[in-house]
């Protein structure tokens, strides 16, 4: 589990094709202390399994479904990635709550500038227009966002200058493709809905019943 806020800004030093899956090696800005192996850490969104790592760098493992639903296919040595390592039992929750299952890829429509912040529209696929709400939650590229405007095929989604200084946000142009996980809470939610339509009658009562 993660918040969305990310730690640190680092660079893929090397990409390696295995089987059917990527062994993915990356150089944090700023090493992280008290690494384990199999913790997770979070690669620009996706949450990745960390399986080697000496004092400089660590080495991760994207399988093949996750290659499907992310960019991480895509990426190349050199490229820069925001890193998140896992949420601790006893530390504030300043973002949302952030799995790193990635929901899928989708392309930056537009990028305007007001004042030193920067407004970005990304497309919405149908399909996933239940999952956003006027100042939801939103994970972009594993940064927890505020969703400032829904339309019919995109939402908008406002990124302050400390935002930009510490993510990989000045790197992306309009047209390139992001990773998007939607709000878990909002996920189970809709799930439920669905589960129930034939329900004769929906009440709070019966949502709190069943764990929500």
């Amino acid at each position: 589990m993660f918040t969305g806020l990310i730690e640190s800004i680092g660079s893929i030093k090397s990409i390696t094709p295995r089987s059917n899956y990527l062994v993915i090696k990356v150089v944090p800005d700023h090493s992280f202390e008290n690494l384990i192996l199999g913790e997770s850490i979070a690669v620009s969104g996706p949450c990745l399994t960390v399986v080697s790592f000496d004092g400089k760098s660590f080495t991760v493992e994207a399988s093949q479904e996750t290659i499907s639903l992310t960019t991480l296919g895509d990426m190349r040595a050199g490229q820069r990635v925001n890193l998140e390592r896992a949420l601790k039992a006893d530390s504030r929750l300043g973002g949302h709550f952030v799995s790193g299952h990635i929901d899928g890829m989708m392309k930056i429509k537009r990028v305007d500038k007001v004042g030193k912040s920067l407004q970005v529209a990304v497309a919405l696929p149908e399909q996933y227009a239940a999952y956003v709400v006027d100042k939801g939650s939103v994970a972009v590229d594993g940064i927890s966002l505020t969703v400032t405007k829904v339309d019919k095929d995109s939402f908008t989604v406002n990124l302050i200058p400390e935002t930009q200084a510490r993510t990989t946000w000045g790197d992306l142009r309009v047209g390139d493709e992001i990773n998007v996980e939607f709000d878990l809470i909002g996920k189970y939610i809709i799930r439920f809905l669905e589960q129930h339509k034939e329900a004769p009658r929906l009440t709070i009562d019966s949502i709190r019943k069943k764990g929500f």
